[in-house]
C-alpha cells in the first residue's frame, strides 16, 4: 500500500537490538573505568596523607639537640691582609648642576676635594672599626684615571678652573690621602693608569696613550714628591694597563674605556665581560696571567667574576641623566686581599654627603 512503512525483518530487529546492547555495554565499561580511576586516586591520596601524617608525628616527637659550636679562636699571630682602595673618576674641574638632573647630584672643585677626603677617611674607618683582629701589612691605593676632567667633551666651556689649576689641585688631596694611609697602615703602594677624559687628543690614541695624558702628569708629580719616602712607592704606568700582585693574587689595573658598547637589559655587562675575556687571553698568551681586573670609568659599581669596577667620586651627571642610566651614590671601592683566600670583604666607601656639600 502506498505510504505505509514496511515492516522490519527479523534480521533487522536483531541487528538493532545488538547495536543498542553494544552501545549500552560500552557506556557501562567507560563508567566502570572512571569509577576505578577515581577509587585509585582516592587510595593514593589516602596513602600520601597517611605517610605525611606519620612523618609529622615523628618530627613532632623528635627532640632537636644542635651541637654547641664555639667561635674560632683568633690565631696568636692574627689574620694578615692588605686593603686596596680604588679612587676612580675624580673629574676635578667638572661641574654638575643639580637643577639639570632633578637634584640627584651636585659637583664642583670644593665637593671633589671633600669626597676624596671622605674616601681615605672611610677606608681607615672600615678597616679600623669594622675589621677587628686583622693585622694590616700595608695598603694599596689604586688610581684608574680621570683624576682631572680635561678639556674634551665640552670641558673647556663648562669646567671650573683651568686645566693647569686642576692638575695641581688634585695632587694635594691625593697626597694628603696617601699620608693618611701611611699613618694607618705603615706602608703604601700607589698604582696609577691614565683615563680617557684627561687625554690631550680629541679621539683616543694608542701610541703615547699614557705619556700624552694629563693624569700621568699629576701622577708623576706625586711620584716625585714621594721619591725619598721609604714608606711610599708609586707605580706610574707607561701603558694603558698596570700589573701588580698582592700576596699570591695577581691584578691588572686599567681605566675601562677600552670596553665599548652595551645596551638593553645586559647594559654594561656584555662589554665588560667581553673585554675582560680578551684581556685575559692577551695576558695568558704573553705569559702574564692575572686573577682580577680592576677599573673605573663606568661610574657605577660592578662585581663580576674576575672583574672589579669601582664607583666614581664625581657621581651622577648630566650625561648619565640624559642616557637614562640608573643613579648611584658617589663611592670609592675597598677590599682586602689575604694570603689564604685572595680577595675578601669587598665594600663600597660612600663619599657623598648632601648636608656637608650643601645641596
Amino acid at each position: 500500500m502506498i505510504g505505509k512503512k514496511p515492516k522490519r525483518t527479523l534480521d533487522e530487529f536483531v541487528e538493532e537490538r545488538d547495536a543498542a546492547r553494544f552501545k549500552e555495554h560500552g557506556q557501562l565499561t567507560r563508567d566502570l573505568r572512571s569509577v576505578r580511576e577515581a577509587a585509585r586516586e582516592q587510595q593514593e591520596r589516602g596513602d600520601r596523607l597517611e605517610k605525611e601524617l606519620g612523618l609529622y608525628k615523628v618530627l613532632s616527637a623528635a627532640k632537636v639537640e644542635p651541637p654547641v659550636w664555639l667561635a674560632p679562636k683568633v690565631p696568636s699571630k692574627g689574620h694578615r691582609a692588605i686593603p686596596s682602595l680604588t679612587v676612580a673618576d675624580i673629574h676635578r674641574g667638572e661641574v654638575v648642576a643639580p637643577e639639570q638632573i632633578e637634584g640627584l647630584n651636585k659637583y664642583n672643585i670644593g665637593i671633589a676635594d671633600q669626597r676624596v677626603k671622605r674616601a681615605f677617611e672611610g677606608a681607615i674607618v672600615l678597616c679600623r672599626d669594622y675589621l677587628k683582629g686583622v693585622t694590616f701589612e700595608g695598603a694599596m691605593l689604586l688610581l684608574p684615571g680621570d683624576v682631572v676632567a680635561g678639556d674634551i667633551q665640552q670641558g673647556r666651556e663648562t669646567n671650573q678652573g683651568t686645566l693647569a689649576q686642576n692638575i695641581m689641585g688634585c695632587v694635594e688631596p691625593l697626597e694628603a690621602g696617601v699620608n693618611l694611609l701611611v699613618e694607618g697602615f705603615g706602608k703604601v703602594h700607589v698604582v696609577c693608569v691614565p683615563g680617557n677624559h684627561a687625554r690631550n687628543t680629541r679621539k683616543p690614541i694608542a701610541k703615547n696613550r699614557a705619556a700624552d695624558n694629563w693624569d700621568t702628569l699629576a701622577y708623576r708629580i706625586i711620584e716625585r714628591d714621594y721619591r725619598n719616602n721609604p714608606n711610599v712607592t708609586v707605580q706610574v704606568s707607561d701603558a694603558a694597563d698596570a700589573a701588580f700582585s698582592i700576596y699570591n693574587t695577581r691584578y691588572v689595573l686599567t681605566h675601562g674605556d677600552q670596553f665599548h658598547g652595551g645596551s638593553g637589559i645586559s647594559g654594561a655587562l656584555a662589554p665588560l665581560l667581553l673585554g675582560a675575556h680578551r684581556k685575559t687571553r692577551r695576558a695568558a698568551a704573553s705569559g702574564r696571567p692575572y686573577d682580577c681586573l680592576v677599573m673605573g670609568h663606568w661610574h657605577r659599581r660592578y662585581q663580576l667574576p674576575g672583574v672589579k669596577v669601582s664607583g666614581c667620586i664625581c657621581g651622577y651627571d648630566e650625561y648619565a641623566y640624559v642616557s637614562n642610566f640608573e643613579p648611584e651614590p658617589a663611592s670609592a671601592e675597598l677590599w682586602l686581599t689575604t694570603p689564604e683566600h685572595g680577595i675578601t670583604l669587598t665594600a663600597p666607601v660612600f663619599v657623598q654627603n648632601r648636608v656637608e656639600e650643601g645641596w
